[in-house]
């Protein structure tokens, strides 16, 4: 398995280990676009791995805050009594990078950044930048790719 994640086309595709396509989803980058370094919020470019799998079982919707469950669903009243909230949801593929200096270790490291693929509210616009730097998808998109894809599963950003 390969993900592999288009900037330029806000498009995450999945493909199997002969590179044949399975899946394309849409998805919402950083809306401050690509680079590595700590503090920008943006997406970081390169090569990396799913290095957690988190929210397995989880209800679609849920509601994470350092990686935790809140207890929380999102709906469209807890929206407006948080209006500035990060909104992490549903599951989350924490990604880490391969690239020592790049996207790995010290001020650009994608682990230590946060950097997942996650999924997002309803309101969330795919196939445009608007995250803070992480990958947003539609919560169905991110329950099914989270059920097909194992840790260390291969991510490839581009842009």
């Amino acid at each position: 398995m390969k993900i592999q994640i288009d900037i330029p086309t806000q498009q995450l595709t999945l493909e199997d280990s002969n590179g044949h396509v399975l899946k394309q989803y849409a998805v919402s980058s950083a809306k401050n676009g690509v680079g590595e370094r700590n503090g920008s919020f943006c997406t970081p470019r390169g090569r990396h791995i799913v290095r957690a799998k988190i929210g397995a079982g989880q209800p679609i919707g849920t509601v994470f805050v350092r990686r935790r469950p809140t207890g929380e669903i999102w709906n469209s009243a807890l929206h407006e009594k948080f209006p500035g909230r990060d909104w992490i949801l549903t599951r989350i593929l924490w990604l880490s990078g391969r690239e020592p200096g790049f996207n790995r270790l010290g001020r650009v490291d994608t682990m230590r950044r946060f950097i997942y693929i996650h999924g997002a509210h309803d309101l969330a616009e795919m196939g445009h930048p608007g995250s803070i730097g992480c990958i947003r998808m539609r919560n169905i998109d991110i329950v099914d790719l989270f059920d097909r894809v194992p840790c260390y599963t291969t991510v490839e950003i581009i842009g």
